[in-house]
């Protein structure tokens, strides 16, 4: 492993650790805060340090793992978790194939370290910095690792620092409802994902209203995509673009 590390870097190793940490800190300051605010909504639900830890370690997924405390929480059983986190993730199989694109003759190991660490924030980060030309995957793989390495330690930190902060101090309740308007408000690109969030929404509370369980979750994401692919669909056959009509 480490000779397929160190065999073929483009730059000196230092220099591409340096590289990376500089383009990473802007997520791992982005991070801090919302590390913690999970950190302290996972400890209210029940989770030790090392448990959120874990979670953070093997999920690494800021919103699927909001998602699957406040389910934990919920008393909702192991298989709808793991289908709606499943969903939620999806997008890294998009992100991860435009990054490939930049990522030829990488071997096996480094594939999947990289693969690991890939999330919107590092993406986002890469991806420009991939098209400008002047990168390349050993620092690209310095801010998935810098940024992972910060996201764990913030949740863990935040389970400890809970224990010292009682029950709805602060509105920290409020996270986790907080959390997920501003994801889906950074969404609402065009009309077609207004469009989309408003049908998610929609089915959600009919579902919740007329069935027991928490399956209006998986319902509401189902049609929600399915109306989302059918629309663009759609919009690509007429030759427009989703917010022409905006």
């Amino acid at each position: 492993m480490e000779r397929e590390l160190t065999d073929d870097l483009p730059v000196p190793h230092r220099k591409a650790v340096s590289a990376g940490l500089r383009a990473a800190w802007p997520i791992c300051l982005g991070y801090f805060p919302i590390g913690l605010a999970f950190g302290v909504l996972a400890g209210k639900a029940g989770l030790t340090p090392w448990e959120t830890g874990l979670m953070a370690i093997l999920v690494f997924a800021g919103s699927a793992q909001f998602i699957a405390v406040a389910m934990l929480q919920a008393g909702v059983s192991v298989l709808p978790i793991v289908i709606t986190t499943f969903m939620v993730n999806l997008r890294h199989l998009l992100m991860s194939s435009s990054l490939a694109v930049h990522l030829q003759g990488a071997g096996g190991r480094f594939l999947g370290m990289f693969a690991y660490g890939v999330t919107d924030e590092s993406f986002a980060v890469n991806m420009a910095r991939f098209r400008s030309g002047e990168w390349d995957r050993w620092r690209a793989l310095v801010v998935n690792q810098a940024a992972n390495f910060v996201w764990i330690c913030c949740c863990v930190a935040g389970t400890y620092a809970g224990q010292f902060i009682p029950a709805r101090a602060f509105g920290i309740d409020y996270a986790l409802t907080a959390m997920f308007i501003c994801l889906l408000v950074f969404q609402l690109h065009n009309r077609l994902y207004v469009i989309i969030a408003l049908v998610a929404g929609a089915v959600s509370v009919l579902l919740y209203l007329a069935l027991p369980g928490n399956i209006y979750v998986v319902g509401g994401a189902v049609t929600a995509a399915t109306a989302g692919f059918a629309l663009k669909r759609r919009y690509a056959g007429s030759g427009r673009k989703a917010d022409d009509n905006s």
